[in-house]
């Protein structure tokens, strides 16, 4: 058996599994994000509970430090949630469970579990973005992910202002960045309803408006990296039709240039919806595991 954890800023999410089976774990359990202490706690609890593990995986809220060769590697950083700056959650997590621990930030987890078993499937290059609490971006290139000290961090990016859009930001540090502009807490401060919520009269406007700062977002990685399939995830993209209205903006963004799947006006096997039904996360920190003992 094998372990997964999944630490997010609000919840926990542990699971074990079979090496063979990951996308089914035969247990999870689900709490609080609490004080470090705690929290580190509850998860070394669940680890005792199941029993011996062979190795476990990690994806952490952050940002974190995911390099191997950093002296603070598994830690996370400059986190804004209150307590837990530079808290080395590998290190509590490995002695837990007495096993080899892998850790890589939360997204990444989802892109890598994306990319393996979910909606990323059979593509050489796959992201996972969450446009939800706060925006970030996991990006697998040729089945390996890409991680560092701090990045990737792609929901800082600035974006091109919408000609209609006069919302000052959110984002405590950048103000009108990607994530001032679109996650859910700059979703409810400029539009007070969250992005589910719009009524007819200004659901149009809105949905024009988080598309085309979500299609930068696509735009800007495709040019980088060449992805194949950009997965959308996050509460404020379970907004009825929002994807759908992304679509059209990267195309109108695109102005014919680029891979194929945009240039020719049908990004829709490009922008797609997570295929694992929120557990993306923590298969991918299964997957991590089960790679440690392969």
């Amino acid at each position: 058996m094998i372990a997964g954890i999944e630490t997010g800023g609000t919840k926990i999410v542990c699971g074990v599994a079979d090496r063979e089976n990951l996308t089914e774990p035969t247990s999870i359990r689900r709490f609080p994000t609490t004080t470090p202490e705690e929290t580190l706690g509850r998860i070394a609890d669940f680890l005792a509970e199941v029993g011996p593990v062979e190795a476990v995986g990690i994806a952490s809220f952050g940002p974190v430090d995911a390099d191997p060769a950093s002296p603070h590697y598994g830690f996370v950083t400059s986190t804004p949630k209150p307590g837990w700056k530079d808290t080395d959650v590998l290190s509590a997590v490995r002695a837990a469970a007495n096993a080899p621990a892998a850790f890589v930030s939360d997204v990444t987890g989802a892109a890598i579990g994306e990319s393996r078993a979910g909606a990323g499937r059979g593509a050489r290059n796959v992201g996972y973005a969450t446009i939800g609490t706060g925006v970030g971006v996991g990006l697998v290139v040729d089945g390996h992910p890409l991680i560092g000290n701090g990045w990737p961090e792609l929901g800082h990016l600035l974006v091109r202002r919408h000609p209609a859009d006069r919302f000052e930001g959110h984002c405590p540090y950048h103000g009108d960045c990607l994530e001032g502009l679109t996650a859910g807490p700059a979703v409810l401060a400029r539009w007070g309803v969250d992005a589910s919520s719009f009524p007819a009269d200004q659901k149009d406007e809105a949905f024009d408006i988080l598309a085309y700062y979500i299609a930068q977002l696509a735009w800007t990685t495709v040019l980088t990296l060449g992805l194949d399939r950009l997965v959308l995830g996050g509460g404020v993209m379970l907004a009825p039709g929002l994807l759908e209205r992304t679509w059209p903006a990267l195309t109108a963004i695109a102005g014919g240039y680029g891979p194929p799947q945009v240039a020719t006006g049908d990004p829709r096997e490009l922008l797609v919806t997570p295929g694992l039904e929120g557990k993306s996360g923590l298969v991918g920190a299964l997957s991590l595991a089960a790679d440690l003992v392969a």
